[in-house]
């Protein structure tokens, strides 16, 4: 029976290309390359939604929050063997005014949603992937700049210590994104062709510790 991979994340899951110029095909997306690596005994199921956040809703791009539809698909695609989630740079918008500690805070809300799905025979665990730092030259970009507003690349490096104690709290896996992927300097947010590449073949490694 193969293994089956939830990977629920924003724009860098669904593989927004950088500068917001359309999508990469499957085969180079971070995702289609893990499945390609890690061969026919597991399932990799991409659930990528741009502009996802962790648990808020956003009232200018009329995205929901990634916690309103984490129950519904989790429930959906069960049995599962592992959760990579794999958001958080949009929750640094200001206009949520949150911190990266509350960000992180948040992400608490899945793992008790996870006492209450059906989950079909399944006891998945949960990898959290703290997100790539967004690029210094996002200031360069007036869309994205807007959008983040100030000091956005140094509140971005800040996410993954809190990441690592929200998993250590739960007993789950962390994996820290911008040791393997870089944001793209064209808009700062999305990651090129290679980073998609280095980042599948990172989270093979981990996968194969968690699961086997």
């Amino acid at each position: 029976m193969k293994k089956r991979i939830l990977c629920y994340g924003d724009s860098n899951t669904w593989g927004c290309k950088p500068g917001l110029v359309g999508r990469f095909p499957e085969d180079a997306r971070w995702t289609g390359i893990l499945q390609e690596l890690l061969g026919d005994q597991y399932a990799v199921i991409e659930e990528g939604h741009n502009g996802r956040t962790t648990v808020w809703d956003d009232p200018i791009e009329n995205r929901m929050s990634g916690l309103t539809y984490f129950y519904p698909c989790v429930e959906s695609q069960s049995p599962l063997d592992l959760i990579i989630i794999a958001l958080g740079v949009n929750d640094l918008k200001p206009r949520f005014g949150v911190s990266p500690g509350s960000i992180a805070d948040g992400l608490s809300r899945y793992f008790k949603t996870l006492q209450y799905v059906p989950l079909h025979g399944g006891n998945p665990q949960v990898l959290l992937a703290s997100p790539a730092y967004i690029h210094p030259d996002y200031v360069k970009n007036h869309l994205i700049y807007e959008i983040y507003g100030e000091k956005a690349h140094e509140r971005s490096k800040l996410l993954a210590a809190e990441y690592e104690a929200v998993a250590k709290q739960y007993g789950a896996g962390f994996f820290d994104m911008a040791r393997y992927a870089e944001a793209d300097p064209l808009d700062g947010i999305h990651l090129d062709a290679a980073s998609h590449r280095r980042l599948a073949e990172a989270f093979a490694v981990k996968i194969r510790e968690m699961i086997g």
